[in-house]
């Protein structure tokens, strides 16, 4: 029997790019790599994955990109704002190419969040039920990943600053989330699923700092910080990005935990006080380079 061809699209990004490495682990043969630059691609290439052009904003080079393709990942992507229009482009074409499922990365409980990126994750979750083909919803959490630039400082300084009181998030790591859509992405089934991506439990800024204490060898505090410290110390587009993140998680949104990786991988996802422990030296050194550089 056939094995399906399997695409990834932004496959040069750090999410995709690990997606078609594990696939390739896995032993599949048909795996399509997409991305805006191909020769971005060359190391997945060496390695077995076919590159292929898929521009977000160039219906025609989408089509060409899908055909063949049984199976699509869908990773959403980073222009926020233009992301209804991109990913139109994407599902019209993998209807066109006779893409037979889509798999979609989306958002914890997007519905009347105020993140600003959350609308764009409901059009797309409609518009895919709305295409008639097969699709699978993986609503991530947060990255554990992005604690990675936001605790070396909070370590040197001792503070942990943020205005989502103690609103608590199901961190997911991103290699957590490259596992579950490559499982996804292979199964065999063509039901329309959505699993909720996250990690084992859900951490709050109080657990955050002591995280972060226990890995500094130093008290933590955390204090509550006004949405115009915020909105002064980053360009308005970032902040505005950054506060509406904070009351999401003040709001309770992103205080999801499920076993959905579990479930599509066989494997716990990681804890976010074990991931950070294991990434200690990088948490410690990053400051002093920082002030060398």
């Amino acid at each position: 029997m056939t094995k399906p061809a399997l695409l990834v699209t932004g496959a040069s990004g750090q999410l995709g790019r690990r997606v078609v490495e594990l696939l390739l682990e896995k032993g599949a043969t048909s795996i399509i790599a997409a991305t805006r630059d191909p020769e971005k691609l060359s190391p997945l290439a060496r390695k077995g994955a076919i590159a292929r052009k898929a521009d977000f904003d160039d219906p025609a080079s989408l089509e060409k990109a899908f055909h063949g393709a049984d199976r699509l990942l869908l990773i959403s992507t980073d222009a926020i704002g233009r992301r209804v229009g991109q990913h139109k482009n994407a599902i019209d074409a993998a209807k066109k190419a006779g893409v037979k499922h889509i798999v979609y990365t989306s958002l914890i409980n997007p519905e009347n969040s105020p993140a600003v990126f959350a609308p764009e994750h409901i059009v797309t979750e409609k518009m895919l039920k709305d295409s008639g083909i097969g699709h699978t919803i993986l609503r991530n959490n947060i990255y554990t990943d992005m604690l990675l630039m936001k605790l070396p400082h909070v370590i040197s300084s001792g503070t942990l600053g943020a205005l989502a009181g103690n609103g608590g998030v199901g961190y997911v790591t991103r290699e957590d989330c490259a596992r579950a859509a490559a499982a996804a992405l292979s199964a065999s089934g063509n039901e329309s699923l959505t699993y909720e991506i996250t990690g084992p439990a859900v951490v709050t800024y109080t657990d955050l700092a002591a995280i972060a204490s226990a890995i500094g060898g130093k008290p933590v505090a955390y204090v509550a910080v006004a949405p115009e410290i915020l909105r002064k110390a980053f360009s308005p587009a970032y902040a505005e990005l950054l506060v509406s993140l904070e009351y999401t998680i003040a709001q309770g949104k992103l205080a999801v935990s499920t076993n959905d990786v579990k479930k599509l991988t066989g494997r716990d996802p990681q804890a976010a006080a074990d991931f950070l422990a294991q990434h200690r030296a990088a948490l410690l050194e990053a400051p002093q380079k920082k002030a060398v550089s």
